[in-house]
């Protein structure tokens, strides 16, 4: 690995935030991949990703990681291919119908982009049906809703529904999250998955589109 690609990636892990636009910039000056730029700075994440499993990292880093890879990924797209920025699969991400909190739907977002995932966010109190015309025009292979109000909880079931309406439910996988989301809570609603933090969201989109 060039000493450049070992910056971007040391720069993520280590949480040196003004350091890892600068470092994607000067990997690109020294002539390298774009795509290898992009692989080194998701290692970085998945570093600090291992660091908050283990009690290493907090929440908070975590969302300053997310904070430093967003500046990252500005300076590195205009450079990126079709396939470098999105070849892994197409994730529909939004915070539920009701629901105005978006931290975490944010920070997951950041991180499957990172990590080669083609990001649909559509933000925050969004319709079942935006979800399913989302889901259509982007031919998503997976969902993932984020859900912090508990009198909001029902707004998954809807989703759902619309999108078996739609003739699309055997197509996507579902994944909720959020902190007022449990595993009785993910059965009951009939999603696939429940993410209790970024770092296990990303996993089950890994799962998804293996």
């Amino acid at each position: 690995m060039g000493d450049q690609l070992a910056k971007v990636k040391t720069s993520v892990s280590e949480l040196d935030l003004d350091a890892i636009a600068p470092s994607v910039q000067e990997a690109l000056d020294a002539g390298e991949e774009p795509a290898l730029i992009l692989a080194n700075m998701a290692d970085g994440m998945a570093a600090v990703g291992e660091l908050f499993e283990k009690g290493e990292y907090f929440l908070a880093d975590l969302v300053l990681a997310g904070e430093g890879m967003k500046e990252g990924l500005e300076v590195l797209e205009p450079h990126l291919e079709a396939g470098d920025r999105g070849g892994k699969g197409t994730v529909v991400l939004c915070t539920v119908k009701g629901d105005i909190h978006d931290i975490g739907k944010n920070l997951v977002a950041t991180m499957l982009s990172s990590a080669g995932y083609t990001v649909i966010d559509l933000g925050t109190d969004v319709s079942e049906d935006e979800i399913v015309g989302a889901v259509r025009a982007n031919n998503a292979g997976a969902v993932g809703l984020s859900v912090l109000l508990t009198p909001m909880v029902d707004s998954i079931s809807d989703v759902v529904r619309a999108l078996e309406s739609a003739g699309l439910r055997d197509k996507v996988k579902i994944a909720i999250g959020g902190a007022c989301t449990t595993q009785e809570l993910a059965d009951r609603m009939g999603v696939d998955a429940l993410g209790r933090d970024a770092v296990e969201a990303i996993r089950i989109f890994e799962g998804f589109f293996a």
